[in-house]
Formats: C-alpha cells, sequence, structure tokens
C-alpha cells in the first residue's frame, strides 16, 4: 500500500480515506482496465470502414490477448480463488463484451437472424478462451483466432 501511496502521490492515511481496504482498491483498479478495455473494444468495432474479420480479430486480442499460456491460468486462479472480490464484473463486463460482438456480427449480415449472430459470437468467444489457455504469446494467440475467425465468417 506504501508504493501506492507513493506512485498516487498521496499518503498512506490519504489511501485509505479513498479507499478501505485492498481489495477495494483491487475492485476498482481492475474495474477501471477491464471498462476502458470494453469501451475500447466498442471503438474498435464501431469502424464499419474496416472489414468484420479485422475488427473482431483487434477485439478480442484487447480483450483477451494479454492474458494468454500463463497469464490465463494465473488471472483464472486468482478469479476462482477469491469469488466475489471482483464482485458482478465477472459477469458484467463479458456480456457487455458479447453483445457488443454479436452487435458487430448482426449488423454485417443484415440477411440473417440475430440468433445466428449470438451463436458465431458464442463460438468466437469459446474458442478465444480456449486458444488464450493453449498459446504462450499474444502473436500466436492472434494467429489462431484469426484462422478461426476466417473459418466461422465464411
Amino acid at each position: 500500500m506504501d508504493d501506492v501511496a507513493r506512485a498516487a502521490g498521496i499518503s498512506r492515511p490519504g489511501l485509505y480515506f479513498l479507499f478501505n481496504s485492498k481489495e477495494e482498491l483491487f475492485r476498482a483498479a481492475v474495474s477501471q482496465a477491464v471498462n476502458a478495455d470494453v469501451d475500447a473494444v466498442a471503438g474498435i468495432l464501431d469502424a464499419p470502414d474496416r472489414p468484420l474479420r479485422r475488427r473482431l480479430l483487434d477485439s478480442f486480442d484487447r480483450w483477451a490477448g494479454r492474458y494468454v499460456g500463463p497469464a490465463a491460468l494465473d488471472l483464472a486462479a486468482v478469479i476462482d480463488d477469491n469469488p466475489g472480490l471482483l464482485g458482478s464484473l465477472v459477469v458484467s463486463a463479458p456480456k457487455r463484451f458479447a453483445e457488443l460482438i454479436t452487435h458487430a456480427i448482426a449488423a454485417e449480415f443484415t440477411d440473417r437472424d440475430q440468433a445466428f449472430a449470438r451463436d458465431v459470437s458464442r463460438t468466437l468467444i469459446s474458442t478465444s478462451i480456449g486458444i488464450k489457455y493453449q498459446v504462450k504469446t499474444r502473436s500466436a494467440y492472434r494467429k489462431r483466432l484469426d484462422v478461426a475467425i476466417g473459418l466461422v465468417l465464411r
């Protein structure tokens, strides 16, 4: 907490005035980072001048690309071992991400129904989760996910 207070340019008591516990500070930091990622994904997907395949790849990379290999396992362990630590964020953020992906797919495939876009979105999310545990680098994640996106969008 001393390091965090020093980095923020405030005293340790000042930090505890803002956050009642380390857990509350952690939750606030993670919430800010995750919400920034989801907002960035929204911006990436809201660029219809770029091909959908590229927008999807960049969106998934922003959402999950940093968390591949051992980082994915570490993050999953923290969440599993501390189910209340992140509160509703563990449900609300992935739900918002899925909605953004589904909306982008539906906008591209206007000749299909909403169920098609939702099924494609779910399939890509499941694929992303599997790949992030199987690879060791972000570039490997992107390469494999690009193949999956290409196959699903055929």
